[in-house]
């Protein structure tokens, strides 16, 4: 702000000129109080033009204030496949969307379809920014009044976390500190926390429950259970409402054919099965790898529980609805049902139609044979049930998507 202070090396004269018995004002002193009057009305005006266009005048928007019955949420990574995918689902339900991310994995495509479906004031905003900046993350905490976070942005693939685990350490572990200490500061009460069932590492038993011990064995299930320990070491003296969700293999997409899953294309090797079957199927790659074939397990290929993104999202609303302060809730999200890696891709060739070329190789580091979940908790408590439970029809739904953008976001 600029600041104009006047200094005087005398004091003003207070002196009229006699004429006869009568005393009329000095002419030179009433111009020069009209001069003055002129200056400091063109230096105010300046001072507004010049605060009007300074980065940090703003004014007053939906977003920056709190609303009677509007839940305004942060959605940290909304550009991501999970991420908007559950904007979509919020911006359905009447929520306010603040969507941040800073594009190194999401797709400003996603965004760019939000945009259009949910045109109105006060609905939508994107903010292009870093979690890993501390002085971007108190800005977005400062500027606007959220009633909830959900965050899911993390970078996420296993074999990428045993190269780089130092990347993974810093984006989910670090990260997740930066937006907690910015809820606590700015008082914004609710926080959904988008965990992983890497953190259980390779349990003795099946299925997964929430007291399974977790025994993480790569840097990724690492880095989110010390996210976790640290919000949960937190919430102790906190009246805090937290939600963490850890949950399984994530496939499928919007069932109206607005968002999809589109992977940037030097991460297609990092990235999940799904995505390779595809790629395979459309030609984009000549087959499908399948990393390990010794585990034991039925086929000798990993187990996984596959849960629909649009099942996902719905547990994440749930866990919203349901969130309470002085509580933390921690919920697995799965079907229950583990498949292998081998019917995975029959299934997959079966929703494209393609019969898709299958390499056997070596294990990949940090894989763990069989994992899936026991969902009984989050169906009690949350009233939460998958209903997208059919692989086929899954994948037969994010196909379409696939076949519509086939240079994914970038297609519209």
């Amino acid at each position: 702000m600029l600041n104009f202070a006047r200094g005087r090396s005398q004091a003003r004269s207070n002196r009229s000129m006699p004429i006869a018995v009568m005393e009329y004002p000095d002419p030179k002193r009433k111009s020069n109080i009209f001069g003055k009057l002129l200056m400091a009305a063109a230096l105010t005006a300046l001072c507004i033009i010049m605060l009007k266009h300074s980065p940090s005048f703003s004014t007053p928007t939906h977003f920056s204030r709190h609303e009677k019955g509007v839940t305004h949420v942060l959605v940290t990574g909304g550009a991501g496949y999970i991420g908007s995918h559950a904007a979509l689902r919020l911006l359905k339900e009447s929520f306010r969307v603040t969507v941040v991310d800073n594009l190194s994995r999401g797709n400003i495509g996603a965004i760019k379809v939000l945009q259009e479906l949910f045109p109105e004031p006060g609905r939508l905003q994107f903010i292009y920014a870093d979690l890993g900046d501390p002085d971007a993350v108190d800005k977005i905490f400062s500027e606007n009044a959220f009633d909830a976070v959900i965050h899911f942005a993390a970078v996420a693939y296993v074999g990428e976390s045993t190269t780089d685990p130092l990347k993974y350490y810093h984006n989910i572990t670090s990260n997740t500190l930066m937006v907690l200490k910015s809820m606590a500061v700015h008082g914004v009460g609710t926080l959904i926390y988008s965990s992983t069932c890497a953190t259980y590492g390779e349990p003795e038993k099946m299925p997964i429950t929430e007291e399974t011990p977790q025994v993480p064995i790569n840097p990724y299930g690492k880095a989110k259970k010390m996210a976790e320990d640290m919000i949960l070491d937190f919430s102790k003296n906190s009246d805090m409402a937290i939600m963490i969700l850890r949950y399984f293999n994530v496939i499928g997409s919007d069932p109206e054919g607005r968002l999809g899953e589109a992977p940037r294309p030097e991460l297609r090797e990092q990235g999940r099965i799904s995505g390779a079957c595809f790629d395979a199927a459309r030609g984009i790659i000549p087959g499908i790898k399948v990393k390990g074939t010794d585990y034991k397990t039925h086929d000798g290929t990993c187990i996984r529980d596959y849960i629909d993104v649009t099942d996902l999202v719905d547990a994440h609303v749930k866990a919203l609805q349901h969130a309470k302060a002085h509580n933390v809730g921690i919920y697995n999200v799965g079907t229950g049902k583990g498949r292998s890696v081998k019917e995975f891709i029959e299934a997959c060739k079966k929703a494209t139609g393609v019969d898709i070329k299958v390499e056997y190789l070596p294990r990949r580091p940090g894989d763990y044979a069989e994992v899936f979940s026991d969902p009984t908790k989050i169906r009690r408590e949350l009233n939460w049930t998958a209903r997208f439970t059919d692989l086929q029809e899954s994948l037969g739904i994010a196909w379409r998507w696939q076949k519509a953008h086939r240079n994914g976001y970038s297609s519209l």
